[in-house]
């Protein structure tokens, strides 16, 4: 069962009318719902800094191949798991915590055409029901912010892995300095956001039986894309985009996050490891 901490990231996610605000903003983006496609949902399903490119260049990394059996932990609506299924032919299982998202992501993987590749299971990313070894690959995108125990993850996140296995996460991590703005993305408050440095995580992927390949700070990356996309926010426009998932205070949340990012405060990293054979 979910612990408080656990509940209350699941309560920050969940507003309760998600599909029915993504279909409202694909109507109104001139789109025919049973017959989307992962390229025009990207602007409001990939939930996290960076967008569909972030998820590109961080699966680029992972040197997956068709069939291979993909793990999303932590996968919100589904985007980076359609994305890997529709272009790497992969078979992909997504997790989250919140039943509205996932409720959302089985219905998109149903209106792209992909049900037959991609799963979805409600789930904690500290007891995953699944067994030891089933997937030959993991990411996670923008997850481990919002949990406690990172130790936990991390040893669970081996535990259903295949030895020899690539895991890729890119995740908001803790800068030079402090002091947090907030609410963001992730987070209203303090008491639902949990951030590790990239020192402490190579430690942490150490203890669980990973060696770190790569650490790579995309802080500049994640600055000029979003910049540009506050730029280009004008309001009630377009249809799609994040805002569809982030709610009334999106605007606020990122004005927040770039801030954070220009002081320095958190720092975006993706880090690619392999589990060990032994």
């Amino acid at each position: 069962m979910a612990d408080d901490f656990e509940d209350a990231v699941a309560r920050h996610y969940g507003a309760g009318d998600l599909k029915e605000r993504i279909l409202k903003a694909v109507a109104a983006a001139g789109l025919e719902p049973d017959h989307l496609t992962p390229e025009r949902l990207a602007p409001l399903d990939e939930f996290h800094i960076g967008g569909r490119a972030a998820t590109v260049h961080a699966v680029a990394k992972m040197g997956l191949k068709p069939g291979d059996r993909v793990l999303d932990v932590g996968c919100g609506i589904g985007g980076a798991t359609r994305y890997l299924a529709a272009t790497m032919g992969c078979r992909v299982t997504g997790v989250d915590l919140t039943p509205e998202y996932i409720a959302a992501a089985a219905d998109l993987a149903r209106r792209t055409g992909l049900a037959d590749r991609v799963t979805y299971r409600v789930a904690s990313a500290l007891a995953m029901p699944f067994g030891d070894g089933a997937f030959d690959a993991a990411i996670t995108l923008h997850a481990a912010m919002n949990i406690k125990d990172r130790p936990g993850l991390y040893r669970e996140v081996a535990r259903v892995l295949r030895p020899g296995a690539v895991f890729c996460s890119y995740d908001v991590m803790k800068g030079r300095d402090d002091g947090i703005r907030y609410p963001v993305p992730w987070a209203e408050t303090p008491a639902t956001s949990s951030l590790a440095t990239p020192q402490e995580m190579r430690a942490l992927l150490r203890d669980a039986g990973f060696d770190v390949i790569e650490v790579e700070d995309r802080t500049a990356f994640a600055i000029d894309g979003l910049r540009q996309r506050l730029a280009d926010a004008i309001p009630g426009a377009p249809p799609l985009g994040l805002h569809i998932v982030m709610g009334a205070a999106a605007r606020q949340k990122s004005q927040n996050l770039l801030i954070n990012l220009e002081s320095g405060v958190i720092a975006p990293t993706v880090v690619v490891a392999r589990l060990r054979a032994t």
